[in-house]
């Protein structure tokens, strides 16, 4: 794959960092003294880190505050714009989930502040995840590693329900495969999320979605694909599969984008070929400004262009 890669790399002409800077986003953090009337609010702060508030329990998914999606914090791939809120600025989470290692989904300064910032939440993640969070700073009884199909009741009556997903997990280039990744369906009293964090294409999704299904709410990656590796990553195109394949009803939220360069391709292209996918098939799509806390109506469309 190297040999394939390595010439995409040094003649590749596509703006995979903005040219102008973008931003900044900033959320109004007086919304969360109030509870969502539609009892379903999403505050997405660019890829796959985001506050899902669902039926009167704040979850917090894959959050990284990180300045970079590295080990380290001078190299790597950094971060286009900052942060719309600073992690004290938070309310009170119930659960913090995490869908696996990679760093763009566990950030470790982020975990580290979590912990001390929000002692009282709990935190659930897939099989092997929680070694590396205990090491950060979280208290081993607030931690909850669980198994592909096993399901974690919160207070508050929400189910959250690890499935597979077609991807892989390590933190390095030795220790793939040491740690397991999931996807997960969140079940409120009055809603249901489907998060397929990151995920290649798979025919389980059918089998998600019949028996899971159906999901007022969507979320699927469409960011950092190639072909060369879209077994791990959906892309636009895979979302879109994925979409009919998990049952094609409610609404398609695209995530695993728009905050970092982790591919080959131009940074607007997934969100502007996802569009064009739905508009074709008349698919409804949700997709709000980063920062910006934002309710959930069955059937209703949200677009923003902030990335244009």
């Amino acid at each position: 794959m190297i040999f394939k890669l390595l010439p995409q790399y040094l003649f590749n002409r596509e703006e995979r960092v903005p040219k102008l800077g973008l931003g900044p986003f900033h959320t109004n953090v007086a919304a969360y003294t109030t509870e969502p009337e539609s009892g379903l609010r999403i505050t997405w702060m660019g890829h796959s880190s985001m506050l899902v508030e669902i039926d009167g329990v704040r979850v917090l998914l894959d959050p990284v505050w990180d300045e970079r999606a590295s080990p380290v914090q001078w190299a790597g791939p950094k971060r286009f714009f900052a942060p719309t809120l600073r992690l004290e600025q938070l309310p009170q989470i119930d659960v913090v989930l995490i869908s696996h290692d990679h760093y763009d989904h566990l950030g470790a300064g982020t975990v580290r502040q979590l912990a001390e910032l929000q002692p009282e939440a709990r935190w659930v993640t897939p099989l092997g995840v929680g070694e590396i969070l205990r090491r950060l700073g979280v208290q081993t009884e607030r931690i909850e590693e669980i198994d592909w199909t096993e399901t974690v009741s919160i207070a508050g009556g929400l189910e959250i329900t690890a499935l597979p997903s077609r991807h892989f997990s390590g933190r390095s280039l030795f220790n793939r495969f040491e740690t397991l990744w999931a996807s997960f369906v969140l079940r409120g009293t009055g809603h249901t999320v489907y998060y397929a964090a990151d995920s290649g294409w798979w025919e389980g999704f059918a089998e998600i979605g019949a028996e899971y299904g159906p999901f007022d709410l969507t979320m699927l990656e469409i960011g950092a694909s190639n072909e060369l590796w879209h077994s791990i990553h959906l892309g636009p195109d895979g979302a879109m599969r994925a979409f009919h394949a998990l049952g094609g009803m409610g609404l398609l939220m695209p995530i695993h984008w728009g905050l970092f360069d982790l591919a080959l391709h131009a940074w607007r292209q997934p969100i502007e070929r996802l569009i064009a996918l739905a508009e074709s098939e008349g698919l409804k799509l949700w997709a709000p400004k980063p920062g910006l806390p934002t309710e959930v109506l069955r059937g209703v469309e949200m677009h923003s262009d902030w990335w244009r």
